[in-house]
């Protein structure tokens, strides 16, 4: 006798993502309701009601045997699903409708929901890497820096979208000063030391929106590419940004890349730093590390 497939469900923020951009609550669960049927599977929908939620919810889902747990939402809400799943046995599946969608976009996911949500039922699950900094887990990115003040700034910003983070970027880069960094292996080897604008630990490529910020990074090899970017004047940075579209980034001479498993990063003082867009306050020393092989990934075929 076959053997009937898990339930799914979809745990959906709905307030992810330009509000323009935004389905109403009734023509998502509609949707998944309508994707899942045909495809013989049962499924439940969920909405976030809180920061947190989508974690507190995708860990009941998987202990009551869901699977996939659909992450319909922007970079925290996947980061949250992922953070509850890694190291587990249960299958993320991914809509995304925020912002910058970069980790989505790296394994070829839609940015349409009815074409995303066909993946999250009829796709292959892949193996992913999960990376670590300051004691919390990242799928896409985490780093300190400008992108963390950027990242801060954008937060505060009323709506979401390609325009407001343009916006949080100019408002931020003409009145930030780079700190102070020393970054060691665990074997307290020397890899860095002095000031950096940007220091970043990457699991995939991209920010979102194809800002390639590691464009050699693979979610599956291991290892975490460091990314450091020398400090220089904010024209220069703008300026300097056009690389981060067409892929060049590493060829700037002033951004040192190499790879690593395991690191310790020291400042002098407090560290704001973030993980997958989410800031966080750290202190002056962060752990940072990567977890090969414990994230499984509904991809497209």
């Amino acid at each position: 006798m076959s053997r009937s497939p898990a339930p799914a469900v979809a745990i959906i923020n709905p307030v992810a993502g330009p509000a323009a951009r935004r389905a109403g609550r009734a023509e998502s669960a509609t949707l998944v309701q309508r994707v899942c049927t045909s495809a013989a599977v049962s499924c439940e929908v969920a909405f976030t009601k809180r920061p947190g939620h989508a974690g507190e919810l995708a860990a009941d889902f998987h202990a009551r045997g869901f699977s996939p747990i659909i992450a319909w939402g922007g970079d925290g809400t996947v980061n949250e699903v992922a953070s509850a799943l890694a190291f587990r046995d249960g299958v993320m599946a991914i809509v995304p409708t925020g912002s910058g969608n970069g980790l989505s976009r790296e394994l070829g996911i839609s940015l349409d929901p009815l074409r995303a949500l066909e993946t999250a039922v009829h796709g292959r699950d892949r193996t992913i890497d999960v990376g670590e900094l300051g004691g919390r887990l990242f799928v896409n990115l985490a780093g300190m820096g400008l992108d963390a003040a950027v990242a801060s700034a954008f937060s505060q910003l009323p709506g979401r979208g390609l325009r407001r983070y343009v916006h949080a970027t100019f408002s931020t880069v003409f009145r930030y000063t780079s700190d102070i960094y020393r970054i060691q292996t665990d074997a307290q080897t020397d890899l860095f030391e002095g000031r950096a604008l940007i220091v970043e630990l990457a699991n995939g490529t991209q920010f979102g929106n194809g800002v390639m910020i590691a464009p050699r990074a693979r979610l599956d090899d291991g290892l975490l590419d460091l990314v450091i970017v020398a400090p220089r004047g904010a024209l220069r940075t703008l300026w300097g940004a056009r690389r981060l579209f067409d892929g060049t980034i590493d060829h700037d001479p002033g951004v040192q890349t190499t790879t690593v498993s395991r690191v310790t990063i020291e400042a002098q003082q407090p560290m704001c730093f973030h993980v997958d867009g989410e800031v966080v306050q750290g202190g002056t020393s962060l752990e940072a590390r990567t977890h090969p092989a414990v994230l499984r990934v509904r991809t497209p075929q």
